[in-house]
């Protein structure tokens, strides 16, 4: 039985999740935003918010705990250097899980992962320069 057992198993062995989620989490931290299935979202939130947690903590002993689970130190930098620091202030829900619909090719449910923070930077439109000549 599997009663209290509130691991999502994804599909894949224990040591290729840990692998995809830590690598989803650190293209999270560098890009501020990644697009994935709903599911993998879902899994990776949890993680992400341990790792901002250990940051706003900022010890040697939290990095060494954020380098063990992501792997990768300089993803591990930006995080305690920019990442944790915006959320000095927040207790938790550091992430957003948004939306998106069915993926054209196999139907599977997609979602952005961001950072509450982020905001999208969209260049805003040209207007068109007015003309002294009037309108026909």
């Amino acid at each position: 039985m599997r009663h209290q057992k509130n691991t999502r198993k994804l599909g894949r062995t224990s040591q290729h999740r840990d692998a995809m989620l830590a690598n989803l989490v650190a293209s999270l931290i560098i890009h501020k935003r990644v697009k994935t299935t709903l599911a993998k979202a879902k899994a990776a939130r949890p993680l992400a918010e341990k790792l901002v947690t250990l940051g706003k903590g900022g010890t040697l002993h939290d990095r060494r705990l954020a380098v063990a689970k992501i792997g990768q130190k300089d993803v591990v930098s930006k995080l305690f250097k920019e990442i944790a620091p915006n959320f000095k202030d927040r207790k938790g829900g550091y992430t957003r899980i948004v939306k998106l619909g069915p993926r054209q090719s196999d139907s599977a449910p997609t979602a952005f992962l961001e950072w509450v923070d982020f905001v999208l930077d969209v260049p805003a439109p040209a207007t068109p320069a007015t003309t002294d000549q009037p309108a026909k």
